[in-house]
């Protein structure tokens, strides 16, 4: 049984744009009514109801920021948390050459300090650590903050917000890095946050915010990387505006390959003596010439979505009427989305494995999909396996090399439907 709980203090819907106050009106992607993409089930709550909220993304015509007209209550989502980053071998290379490039960029030394907002379980702060720079974090879910001190990172269990921000600024004084990875769009109040950052940060620091680009998400299709915790989906365009109402400025920005085409923003203090340098112009002028200063790409990209919908749906009954079993990999939240989109559950999918032993014998959100040990899949022998976090689909088809060996396919969703023998 799944039971709606739109209720006051739990969903607001949101009529204007959370950064500028326009109306928000024009839709982007109307993806249903759907679960917090997190909310893992243990095997006591099957029976249980599942609170649903509505999934639609829209884009404000003034400052073109994309974001969802509902916001779910940030304690429904992550004061218990089931994503642990340090699961992903490729996201831990990744964060271990970052906190090298940039300790050696900005000559970060002992008498310097670091603070990571959304750190996590420490999983790139460990790297700051072995570097002997001072620093901590803050994470509002108190299960993965223990899982963070115990590789001994300190860590502030709180949301992040300006007051938090002025608290922690007068108990540990302000910092020369702070960095934002993967929580820039998870934050509903993004004016708040981003006076946060600008009060925690020293005259002559450096913010370096990395997020998913939305002129990536719409040109690839992931339209499975919506979901409740990511409340706004940023551009350059958007960004630029949302900083210099706060008092800060981009100095630089990075292209980067993770999560389907993410962008890596450095801020500064408006005052700092830093002027941006030409990859923002850059990266702009491609955002300008992609129209997403226009109504033009954002009005074409739900019926994209559908037509996704329709071929996954028609590739997995013609798979399942030929008699071919399906497993999934993987159980992150693009993944939920994407299921509970297409209104596919164990009819479909078998099961689905995860390395994250969090996860295991409990069930997807809204699918109630049943999550498994990696090992099953080998038990099973499907014939498909259907990897969810496509975004590292190369490391998983690397590590699952083993299933080719009775005929097993690979099989992608995004951006489009692939088989991958």
């Amino acid at each position: 049984m799944i039971q709606s709980a739109i209720q006051h203090h739990e969903v607001t819907q949101r009529t204007t744009c959370r950064h500028c106050g326009h109306p928000l009106q024009r839709s982007l992607v109307d993806l249903g009514a759907q679960p917090p993409c997190e909310a893992i089930l243990p095997e006591s709550a099957f029976y249980e109801p599942e609170s649903i909220y509505p999934l639609h993304a829209k884009v404000c015509e003034h400052c073109w920021l994309v974001q969802l007209d509902a916001d779910v209550s940030p304690e429904k989502i992550y004061t218990e948390y089931a994503y642990y980053s340090s699961y992903s071998d490729s996201w831990l290379a990744h964060m271990q050459a970052y906190a090298e490039s940039i300790c050696s960029k900005l000559r970060l030394t002992e008498r310097n300090q670091v603070t990571e907002i959304a750190s996590n379980d420490g999983y790139l702060l460990q790297y700051f650590v072995k570097l002997g720079i001072p620093c901590y974090g803050i994470d509002p879910a108190a299960n993965v903050a223990e899982a963070a001190r115990g590789r001994g990172i300190e860590t502030v269990v709180s949301f992040f917000t300006a007051e938090v921000a002025d608290r922690v600024a007068k108990e540990r004084g302000r910092s020369d890095l702070i960095i934002a990875n993967n929580v820039f769009g998870h934050i509903p109040d993004i004016n708040d946050f981003v006076q946060g950052l600008k009060r925690i940060l020293q005259d002559s620091g450096t913010i370096t915010i990395e997020i998913p680009h939305v002129m990536r998400l719409m040109e690839r299709n992931q339209f499975d990387t919506i979901y409740h915790e990511h409340y706004c989906y940023h551009s350059l365009i958007a960004d630029t505006r949302i900083f210099e109402s706060q008092g800060l400025k981009l100095v630089s920005v990075e292209e980067l390959p993770t999560h389907g085409g993410s962008i890596r923003m450095h801020v500064a203090h408006r005052e700092d003596s830093r002027d941006p340098d030409e990859s923002v112009e850059r990266l702009l002028s491609m955002e300008r010439s992609q129209g997403l200063d226009t109504i033009v790409p954002y009005q074409a990209f739900g019926e994209r979505v559908r037509q996704t919908k329709r071929s996954l749906l028609r590739f997995l009954i013609d798979a399942k009427e030929a008699g071919k079993r399906i497993v999934g990999y993987g159980a992150p939240g693009k993944g939920n989305t994407l299921l509970n989109y297409c209104g596919i559950r164990e009819d479909f999918i078998d099961f689905v494995v995860d390395r994250n032993p969090y996860k295991h014998g409990k069930f997807l959100p809204g699918s109630r999909i049943p999550i498994k040990e990696v090992d099953a899949v080998f038990d099973a022998r499907p014939d498909y396996l259907l990897i969810l976090p496509w975004n590292i689909s190369e490391e998983i088809m690397r590590q699952m090399e083993a299933v080719r060996a009775w005929g097993c396919q690979f099989v992608l969703p995004i951006p489009e439907v692939k088989p991958i023998p």
